[in-house]
């Protein structure tokens, strides 16, 4: 047993067949999203001068069979070469059953399918064919492996289903004629003029591969008869013949001008060459010119202009997908014919995420992820020993089948699991094997696993070196690491050598608290987890929590605070709380860090408690955050007892100062609307100087003049003198 050769650096697959030997937990072995810790390496597991030994290599395709097209009467050979523990048995199928290997048809001992001479028809009478599409199986004792479907086909050349047609044209103007026939492969298009091979020197004459002639600024000379030839490795077959006649002189009268053919949609996988067809008459000659519907720039690396205006794209890729507009313009002017045509590029599917081996023991479980991307989107199938795999009541296929799931293992899920990722531009596939392991076989797992912070980026794992009976069976350790109170699947893992019982992590974030463990595996899977440990990196201790208080009722008070923005800040909380005045606090309770909400209970009714809350981590205690909170009930006396402390509640000085701003407004507005009250309620009141009585008046004089010898009065007081049932306020 021993590492797979089926990953390199990082755990990345670099062939996408590949399955793993009876365990290969190196699977495991890479960084998922890590930005700071380093990228892990096969070189990681051994020392520099131990070399990496694979006496088992595991099950792979090393070359699959290809599409190819067959030509009757030939011979054809169909590759498939693979390697892995033998004995490794090749069997092929042509279109899923398998195939009979006798005299005509055999199978090389290198793997490769031999057929001596491609028929369309093996006899008269019969309908068999060696049309199909093949692929081959490899199989030893931990499972079978299925190549991609390589699709076979018959080389021919029907007859022409589209031929010239003869035309008319001024002289200076533009000739069209167009061929066509569907052969496999792809004929290439020649042209005759009077029987004669086309120069295609003159740069008047514009060939496009789909079997189009273009003549522009036709010429007496260009008149005769024409005609395409079409070949390839099947045979050859000429068009019809088409006359061109050139009639009177170059027309010095306007035309408006006019595509006379333009793009049409082409659907092309990428790295293709695309070509867009564009040709326009008028008088003056119309300028063609090319732009997108949708405004982004064609660009110009790999384009090219063909004739007067058909546009040639080499080595299309999916951002060249759109809709093309031709534009023929009359020069000097705004006049302008358009054309439209949409360009699809297609992609094969490829895979962002392999499906990884696993060794589990019976009754356990196992994931299978396989992301791919393409255009169209993929679709995933699943492949169990090379059988289509069916869901049941342990396996479950979710996320649109990109994700199996393997609940309750059993000896009989021992096999090796293949994704096959499908669409209309070709197909794709890796795969990976699970092994079902007994605990006996498995290494103990480590211990004596201890954390020290070294630094505000580093910490430094250790453990105990186990006997040298149990080191000879491990292949190498692996580090789990998160931060505390992140979920597992943020976990990283980094893999270290057999022989190293020391490790340093490092480039981590300060002050924040990780949390780590180690397992050892061995060539048949990996050992039960460590104990846990939970570490701070040096730089300082957390902030203090923002913390509330919520009276429940009157024996208890709710306790709510906030988490840190970043996980792994705090390890934990500590609360404590005391009634005042006595000076001895509760507590504390402890927290971990994942937990934000307590209830005290058991509260004396009518008294008032300071709460007090701190975060902490491996470096320390933050400060504290306090907060009095009263427990006087409802329509009682609400009287509290301030008593001044050194260690008062900044909370409790914020309270009584507000309560006095309020008192103080209330106050003011009391005595204004009071004021204002007063005066409003004057109606049905008079308003009366105070005058003698009537038997006072006749010392009065004229005009009110007091007589003389009369006292004159010091004072005049005005007075409200209610009315009689009037109102009084």
């Amino acid at each position: 047993m021993g590492l797979s050769r089926g990953l390199s650096e990082g755990g990345v697959r670099t062939s996408v067949s590949v399955v793993t030997a009876p365990l290969l937990p190196v699977c495991a072995w890479f960084n998922r999203s890590s930005p700071n810790l380093t990228p892990l390496t096969l070189s990681n597991l051994l020392p520099p001068s131990q070399p990496l030994f694979l006496p088992s290599l595991e099950l792979t395709i090393l070359l699959e069979p290809s599409d190819v097209i067959a030509v009757r009467d030939r011979p054809l050979m169909l590759a498939c070469q693979v390697e892995g523990e033998s004995p490794i048995s090749i069997t092929w199928r042509k279109n899923g059953l398998p195939i009979v290997v006798g005299e005509r048809v055999q199978v090389l001992p290198n793997g490769t399918l031999f057929i001596q001479s491609f028929q369309k028809r093996l006899d008269r009478v019969g309908s068999e064919t060696d049309v199909g599409e093949y692929d081959c199986a490899a199989q030893n004792r931990f499972g079978m492996l299925v190549s991609r479907k390589a699709r076979v086909q018959l080389a021919s050349l029907p007859k022409f289903h589209t031929h010239p047609e003869s035309m008319s044209v001024d002289d200076g103007g533009v000739a069209r004629f167009k061929c066509q026939v569907n052969s496999v492969p792809e004929a290439n298009i020649t042209w005759e003029r009077d029987r004669t091979p086309l120069s295609t020197t003159d740069n008047r004459y514009t060939l496009l591969p789909m079997g189009i002639l273009q003549v522009t600024g036709v010429r007496r000379i260009d008149a005769g008869v024409y005609r395409c030839m079409a070949s390839n490795i099947a045979n050859t077959r000429f068009s019809h013949e088409a006359v061109l006649n050139v009639t009177g002189e170059a027309s010095r009268i306007y035309k408006e001008p006019v595509i006379l053919s333009g793009p049409q949609n082409l659907t092309i996988t990428v790295h293709q060459t695309a070509i867009l067809e564009c040709i326009a008459t008028g008088n003056p000659r119309p300028i063609v010119s090319w732009s997108r519907l949708d405004g982004r720039s064609i660009g110009v690396e790999g384009i090219q202009v063909l004739g007067t205006g058909n546009l040639m794209i080499s080595d299309v890729s999916l951002q060249h997908s759109g809709v093309y507009v031709c534009a023929a313009n009359r020069p000097g002017t705004r006049m302008r014919r358009t054309a439209l045509g949409r360009l699809v590029v297609q992609a094969p599917p490829e895979f962002m995420q392999w499906p990884q081996s696993v060794s589990k023991p019976a009754g356990g479980s196992a994931v299978f992820t396989c992301v791919a991307q393409g255009v169209p989107e993929p679709h995933l199938i699943w492949l169990k020993n090379g059988k289509i795999l069916m869901p049941g009541d342990n396996v479950k296929l979710t996320n649109n089948n990109s994700t199996l799931a393997v609940t309750r293992i059993t000896s009989e899920d021992e096999a090796i699991y293949q994704c096959i990722a499908e669409n209309m531009a070709g197909t794709n596939q890796a795969s990976a094997r699970l092994a079902v392991s007994l605990a006996k076989d498995l290494p103990d797992s480590p211990q004596g696993l201890t954390a020290t912070a070294l630094s505000p980026s580093a910490l430094q794992l250790a453990w105990i070196q186990p006997p040298v009976e149990i080191t000879d069976g491990i292949i190498g350790y692996v580090l789990h690491i998160r931060k505390i109170s992140e979920p597992d699947s943020r976990e990283l893992q980094e893999a270290v050598s057999k022989t190293t019982f020391q490790h340093d992590f490092t480039n981590l974030e300060p002050a924040t608290t990780y949390s780590i463990y180690l397992k050892a595996y061995s060539p048949l899977g990996a050992s039960q987890q460590s104990s846990t440990v939970v570490a701070t990196t040096l730089g300082g201790v957390p902030s203090p929590p923002t913390f509330f208080t919520k009276v429940v009722n009157s024996t208890a008070v709710q306790v709510l605070w906030e988490l840190p923005s970043k996980p792994g800040k705090a390890e934990g909380f500590r609360l404590t709380y005391r009634r005042v005045p006595h000076a001895d606090f509760q507590g504390p309770v402890q927290f971990p860090c994942h937990v934000n909400a307590h209830t005290i209970s058991r509260l004396e009714t009518g008294a008032v408690y300071e709460v007090k809350l701190v975060a902490y981590n491996g470096n320390g205690e933050s400060d504290c955050a306090k907060r009095l909170v009263s427990l006087a009930e409802e329509g009682g006396e609400n009287q509290c007892t301030c008593r001044q402390e050194s260690e008062g509640s900044m909370g409790g000085i914020v309270v009584g100062i507000h309560i006095g701003m309020a008192c103080i407004i209330f106050c003011v507005l009391f005595l204004m609307f009071g004021y204002r009250h007063s005066l409003f309620c004057s109606k049905g009141t008079q308003y009366s100087w105070s005058v003698p009585r009537g038997e006072d008046r006749g010392q009065l004089g004229q005009n009110g003049i007091p007589k003389e010898g009369v006292t004159r009065p010091v004072e005049v007081t005005l007075e409200l003198v209610p009315q009689v049932g009037g109102p009084v306020c």
